[in-house]
C-alpha cells in the first residue's frame, strides 16, 4: 500500500501545477545562453502623433524569442517611455543605459548576441530617444558587447540597410527592414506593428533558423506591400558573414512539442 502513496501524491501535486515549468526553464536549445536586447526607439507615428507601434513590437518580439529558445533572463527590453509600461518593466532607451545594461548582460550570457531595434530611420541612421544613431554608434554597441561572438542584428527602420556596413562582420548576420535608399511601411498611429515587425512575428514560429527567418520576412513584406500597391518597395536586406553562414542552420529555434490526440 505504501508503494502506491508516492505516485498518487505526485499526481495530485502535478495536477495543481506546482511542478509546472517556470519561465526560466523555457530558454533551452542553442540560444539559451545568448544575450538579447529589443529596443523601441520612439513613440510617435510618422505623422508625429503618439503611437504604440514600436513598444507593441518590443513587447511581443521579446515573448516570441523566448518561445524560440532564448532565456527570458537574458533578454532586455528598452523603451523611450518605460514609465508607461510598469507591468513590463522595460529599461530606458538611452545610450548610457543600453550600452551599460547590454555590457553587463553579455558578461553572464556568453553564447552569442541578438540585437533588435525598431524605430524610425533616416539615411544617416536610426532614431533612438530623439537622436539619430549612425553607423559609428551602432558599431560601437555591437563591437563592445559582442566582439567576435555569433551575432544577429535586426534593424527595423526606414533606410536601415545603410547601417549594414557599420555592423556586419564575418561572424554576424544583419537583417534590415529596408535597403539604404528606401522607406519601410506601417508606422501610423493606428498600426499595431510596422509591416516588417509584423512579418517577423508571423514568420518566427514557422521557420527553423535565422537564415530562414530572413528569407520568410523578406517575402512576407513584399507580399503585403504588393497587396496594398505600395511603391517603391522597401526591399529588406540580409547580410551574412562567411564564418556564421555555415553555423546558422545548426542554430535552430526551439518549438513546442506537439501533442497528438488518441
Amino acid at each position: 500500500m505504501r508503494g502506491r502513496v508516492l505516485p498518487v501524491l505526485v499526481a495530485a501535486v502535478m495536477s495543481l501545477g506546482l511542478f509546472a515549468p517556470s519561465a526560466k526553464a523555457q530558454g533551452s536549445g542553442p540560444f539559451s545562453s545568448w544575450a538579447a536586447i529589443v529596443v523601441a526607439g520612439d513613440w510617435h507615428a510618422h505623422s508625429g502623433a503618439p503611437s504604440e507601434v514600436f513598444d507593441n513590437a518590443r513587447r511581443d518580439l521579446a515573448q516570441e524569442f523566448v518561445k524560440a529558445g532564448f532565456s527570458p533572463d537574458n533578454i532586455l527590453q528598452f523603451s523611450v517611455r518605460p514609465e508607461h509600461y510598469p507591468g513590463q518593466a522595460p529599461l530606458k532607451s538611452d545610450a548610457d543605459t543600453i550600452v551599460g545594461q547590454f555590457g553587463d548582460l553579455t558578461t553572464r550570457a556568453t553564447g552569442g548576441c541578438l540585437i533588435y531595434f525598431t524605430s524610425h530611420g533616416a539615411p544617416t541612421g536610426i532614431l533612438v530617444n530623439g537622436q539619430i544613431w549612425g553607423g559609428n554608434v551602432m558599431s560601437q554597441i555591437v563591437d563592445a558587447s559582442c566582439g567576435n561572438r555569433p551575432t544577429v542584428v535586426i534593424l527595423s527602420a526606414c533606410f536601415s540597410g545603410g547601417l549594414i556596413p557599420a555592423v556586419n562582420g564575418p561572424n554576424r548576420m544583419v537583417l534590415t527592414a529596408a535597403r539604404p535608399d528606401r522607406t519601410s511601411f506601417g508606422c501610423g498611429e493606428e498600426d499595431r506593428y510596422t509591416f516588417f515587425d509584423n512579418c517577423v512575428l508571423q514568420q518566427l514560429p514557422l521557420v527553423s533558423d535565422f537564415l530562414g527567418l530572413g528569407r520568410a520576412v523578406t517575402a512576407c513584406v513584399a507580399l503585403r506591400e504588393q497587396s496594398m500597391n505600395l511603391y517603391p518597395p522597401s526591399e529588406p536586406q540580409t547580410d551574412v558573414g562567411a564564418l556564421l553562414r555555415p553555423k546558422l542552420p545548426l542554430l535552430t529555434f526551439v518549438r513546442p512539442r506537439q501533442t497528438t490526440s488518441r
